[in-house]
């Protein structure tokens, strides 16, 4: 009877995770269908200089350069982005994004 009942809390356990196996690759295929239709979208939209300088930007601040990104992406789904992205344009961009930084300073 204790066999049993321990042979099925392994079966059980097993059976989770395996499900929670498949669910992690389910999840991560998505994301790299995502992030190779935003490389498209940006191939699209910025330069050659534009987008070493983005490649650049997110070996350094990641978070920045997915900020940017997004919002290039927003821009052009929204209509408001009507010619190429240059290298200057994006500096002006990272410069925007990049001071919007907040700073909290907590006393103690």
């Amino acid at each position: 009877m204790m066999e049993e009942e321990l042979e099925q809390i392994r079966r059980k356990k097993v059976q989770e995770i395996q499900m929670a196996y498949q669910q992690q690759m389910v999840a991560e295929e998505r994301k790299k269908e995502v992030d190779a239709q935003k490389q498209i979208i940006l191939g699209q939209i910025l330069t050659q200089e534009a987008r070493e300088r983005l490649e650049r930007v997110k070996i350094a601040k990641p978070e920045l350069a997915e900020s940017v990104e997004n919002q290039l992406i927003m821009l052009l789904q929204s209509g408001r982005l009507d010619q190429q992205v240059d290298d200057d344009t994006l500096k002006m961009i990272l410069r925007k994004i990049g001071s919007r930084r907040d700073i909290k300073i907590e006393r103690r």
